[in-house]
């Protein structure tokens, strides 16, 4: 039996959003479907240009589909205002009123919304609290922080208790440190508040750090959903691969298949052998994508020797190092011009460490090889 709609289940079907005339317009979100839990943290990732910002204002209300259906706790939103629909935005600008002090910028939506002054103050006070600043409250947003401004604007749309708060590029304003801070601030508020948050941005790190669902977008389109160590560690093809990150992609020829394996051959002299995917059949000859995540990687100098069993190898040079604190990246000369990266642990690569120009082999085991679609 099916479970009923929850109050922040989302459910996007065949989603389209057209700009301009019918056939020559511009298409920003192609037939999207997505389901979002309630209660979910999602962060909708993509570079700039691939639709994730459109979909969140489809979501929000700010903007009506071409085609598809938006549900929000089971029923259709579309054409419903966002009070109606009850969601919330917090915008990158964060678009705090100047001239109002923090207490009166929280509230100001409950004064709109004509609630006595008494029910406005405890709720204000409570919200403030929730986010902790209330020593803030008399302060005008010229004489806060970026952190602080952005507290208050996240208490400013969560004090209308929405269903679904929509955040657009939140941390893309704050310093590093600063963003690894409100990180988890948003994610002790999604959880005390429990209600969904979706997150717009083009920051991998981020995305994966704070989400219980990622969503990675290209053209408009959805490449692939799902946890975030999912979408990280089993990229279902090239562009999640190469674009969410810490993977190597190798182009491939298959050389021959032998019953539940096959071997493959790469740039650099690398052969791969491979366990057949279910529902996946390879023919030789056939050019593939192999993805090989890049602290999977092990370095070695070249001294003559074959491989280990089970154990890819791959001759090439380095090309430049990146000292990164507790990790060191190593950037080696492409093959059949892919760009290859491996991250040796910092104790591991200063005990004998490597110069530009040095011949390596770099090594990985097999099993770790992911075969891409």
């Amino acid at each position: 039996m099916a479970q009923a709609p929850q109050a922040g289940d989302i459910e996007l079907a065949g989603v389209c959003k057209r700009y301009g005339g019918p056939f020559d317009g511009q298409l920003a979100v192609d037939g999207v479907n997505l389901k979002i839990p309630d209660g979910a943290y999602c962060c909708i990732l993509g570079p700039s240009g691939c639709g994730k910002t459109t979909l969140l204002r489809l979501i929000a209300g700010h903007e009506d589909p071409s085609d598809g259906e938006i549900l929000i706790g089971g029923g259709n939103v579309v054409g419903l205002p966002p009070p109606q629909r009850r969601t919330a935005m917090m915008f990158q600008s964060y678009a705090l009123f100047p001239h109002l002090t923090v207490r009166q910028n929280i509230g100001f939506a409950l004064r709109v919304r004509r609630l006595p002054a008494s029910r406005v103050a405890e709720l204000t006070g409570a919200m403030m609290d929730k986010v902790r600043i209330a020593e803030l409250a008399d302060r005008l947003p010229a004489q806060l922080s970026g952190g602080q401004q952005q507290r208050v604007a996240l208490a400013r749309a969560a004090i209308t208790e929405p269903r679904v708060l929509l955040l657009d590029e939140p941390l893309s304003a704050l310093d590093e440190q600063l963003r690894i801070r409100m990180r988890e601030e948003l994610r002790r508020m999604q959880r005390e508040l429990g209600i969904t948050f979706v997150h717009v941005t083009h920051t991998q790190l981020e995305a994966i750090a704070l989400a219980d669902l990622v969503v990675v977008m290209e053209s408009g389109r959805i490449k692939q959903s799902g946890p975030a160590r999912e979408i990280y560690a089993a990229p279902t093809d090239r562009y999640v691969a190469e674009f969410v990150g810490g993977q190597n992609v190798i182009p491939c020829r298959v050389e021959h298949v032998n019953g539940a394996h096959a071997m493959l051959h790469g740039g650099g002299g690398v052969g791969i052998e491979l366990p057949l995917p279910q529902r996946r059949r390879l023919v030789a000859g056939e050019r593939v994508d192999v993805a090989v995540r890049r602290d999977d990687l092990q370095l070695r100098r070249p001294d003559g020797a074959l491989p280990a069993a089970g154990r890819a190898a791959l001759h090439t040079r380095i090309r430049a190092v990146e000292y990164q604190g507790y990790f060191v990246k190593v950037m080696l000369d492409a093959q059949a011009g892919e760009e290859l990266v491996a991250y040796v642990p910092e104790r591991e690569f200063f005990t004998d460490p490597f110069t530009v120009g040095d011949p390596v082999v770099a090594t990985w085991a097999s099993e770790r090889s992911l075969l891409l679609a």
